[in-house]
């Protein structure tokens, strides 16, 4: 606590009229003795007790008659033996904020390389992409309905318009996420992440061509490294897939898309983010239910079935359910950060994410990498980290 006590200060004379005697010119009037205070000459400190310093005393002399105003500065701390002042309430808050959003950061992360792993165990015994993809976002839709209809989770307002403007946005949604898993089936976790690690790239040329929207020069200059980088990933990749190789890019292209749509259609609508990845899950889910079933089919869906089971055995079903819940619970973590942080907390916080996916897909399925392939993936994310600092 610091406060500032002014007094006025009566006037003085000085210490050569205290002794009375004749003199040639008027006696001045006689004034009462009281002591002056004058500007500090040097800074004092005067302890007047435990816990209260007063900094800053003003210097008591004897001067000229003239009135002035000083200052007395004091510094109160809570607790007699402690040397700095009270902590404020917001460095506590702000402390606490961190803490949050990274609690947020960790669990959509680890939610992300979960799903990553199950999601290709699931791929390698049971090659049937767009069922797994219908199921993920089925199972998402499940979870989402249940909440609500508990009150565990607040059901949103929503309109006509809201799922008007939310149609192009689940198109491009379910394009990328379908593409994303046709890549994982065909090429490695680690490849595919490379190769979407290339999405700021996509996301200028659109902006750039189709919607005329110019960039500052160090945007332009950061997508070199990420073109390069996932070019070399890719022409030195073991187990080069040309279909894993489109999937993944088609992804890009789609997702690209889909925020172009959503900044343009959600603006002014109240809607959280974990309940606008619910809505966009389940429209999502209703576009691609009879493409799934025209491309694959119930019969084929039921001879893979059959196989997986008798090669994996039970497990087979809980790695299905896991991948569909921790796919729908990343997703949703993901949205539920971007409401809390900036976009370009964002964008590191998604080059990170990339960064643990390879890293643990990697190590579990022990792909085998090449140190030019590994240079490669390393220049392509940073790439993406620097395209994240430029574009802000």
């Amino acid at each position: 606590m610091i406060c500032a006590v002014k007094q006025s200060v009566s006037p003085t004379i000085n210490g050569s009229d205290l002794f009375l005697r004749k003199k040639p010119y008027p006696a001045r009037p006689v004034l009462q003795l009281v002591p002056a205070l004058r500007k500090p000459e040097r800074l004092g400190l005067v302890t007047v007790s435990r816990p209260l310093h007063v900094n800053s005393v003003e210097k008591l002399s004897f001067g000229s008659v003239r009135y002035r105003e000083d200052r007395i500065k004091c510094e109160a701390y809570e607790a007699a033996d402690q040397s700095k002042p009270v902590e404020p309430a917001e460095t506590k808050s702000e402390a606490a904020r961190k803490l949050k959003i990274g609690i947020y950061f960790a669990t959509w992360w680890a939610l992300n390389v979960v799903f990553n792993i199950y999601n290709k165990k699931v791929l390698n015994a049971f090659p049937y992409p767009w069922l797994t993809s219908t199921l993920s976002l089925a199972c998402g839709s499940l979870m989402m309905l249940i909440s609500w209809v508990t009150r565990i989770a607040e059901t949103p307002k929503t309109d006509f318009e809201f799922w008007k403007t939310l149609f192009p946005v689940a198109v491009a949604h379910t394009i990328g996420h379908v593409a994303a898993t046709v890549s994982m089936s065909k090429v490695a976790v680690s490849f595919t992440h490379i190769i979407k690690s290339g999405e700021p790239a996509f996301s200028v040329l659109v902006s750039r061509f189709l919607l005329g929207e110019s960039f500052p020069v160090p945007v332009y200059l950061s997508l070199i490294p990420i073109i390069g980088g996932c070019a070399l990933s890719a022409a030195t990749e073991l187990n080069f897939n040309m279909t894993g190789f489109m999937g993944a890019m088609i992804s890009n292209l789609a997702f690209v898309f889909r925020n172009i749509f959503s900044k343009k259609g959600m603006k002014g609508k109240s809607v959280s983010g974990m309940n606008y990845y619910a809505c966009l899950s389940m429209m999502s889910l209703l576009i691609l239910t009879p493409f799934a079933i025209a491309v694959e089919g119930p019969q084929m869906w039921a001879a893979g079935w059959q196989t997986a089971i008798s090669q994996i055995g039970p497990h087979f079903i809980w790695w299905v359910a896991a991948q569909s819940v921790f796919y729908h619970l990343y997703n949703q973590v993901s949205y539920m950060s971007l409401d809390q942080i900036s976009p370009l907390t964002f964008s590191i916080g998604n080059t990170m994410k990339r960064i643990s996916v390879i890293v643990s897909s990697i190590i579990i399925f022990k792909t085998p990498v090449q140190p030019i392939n590994a240079l490669g993936a390393a220049i392509a994310i940073l790439g993406t980290f620097l395209y994240s600092q430029a574009k802000q």
